[in-house]
């Protein structure tokens, strides 16, 4: 069964958070639903790995030491303009969340991140990485997923 999981790879994901437990958490879901995973614990690695892995989606956490993720996201653009990055972050401020569309991010999901919410996000961003014209691109808007709320 292993040899099958591999072959039906569906995409590379680059997962971006300081925190190791985020990492690996985030990257048992996304390998759950058969995406090769790559992960970077900072901005400056994240954008080092840009020449060696072309992710498909970036997951980027908003805080982070050093080079934050919307510092991080601004010159990920300025490198792979058509980049597909979902922002990541504890924080549910509507600043952030307004600079993050502002800078090109296609999604923003409040940590502890669901893995419905993930896949949802990752797809979505997929979705349109497959459309046919650019004009397509052009109406996409950022949405936000929420934290699971307490029971």
């Amino acid at each position: 069964m292993a040899n099958v999981r591999r072959n039906s790879v569906k995409a590379t994901i680059l997962v971006v958070d300081d925190s190791p437990e985020i990492q690996r958490y985030l990257r048992a879901l996304l390998e759950l639903d058969s995406y090769r995973v790559e992960t970077a614990s900072n901005g400056y690695e994240a954008l080092q790995s840009l020449a060696d892995v072309c992710p498909d989606v970036v997951l980027l956490d908003v805080q982070m030491p050093g080079m934050d993720g919307l510092e991080t996201l601004r010159q990920l653009k300025e490198f792979r303009s058509n980049a597909k990055v979902i922002m990541c972050s504890g924080l549910d401020d509507p600043v952030k969340i307004r600079e993050a569309a502002a800078l090109g991010a296609h999604g923003y999901l409040l940590k502890p991140i669901q893995h419905l919410y993930l896949s949802a996000a990752v797809e979505r961003c997929l979705a349109e990485n497959m459309a046919k014209r650019p004009s397509e691109l052009m109406g996409a808007q950022l949405f936000v997923l929420p934290s699971p709320s307490p029971l």
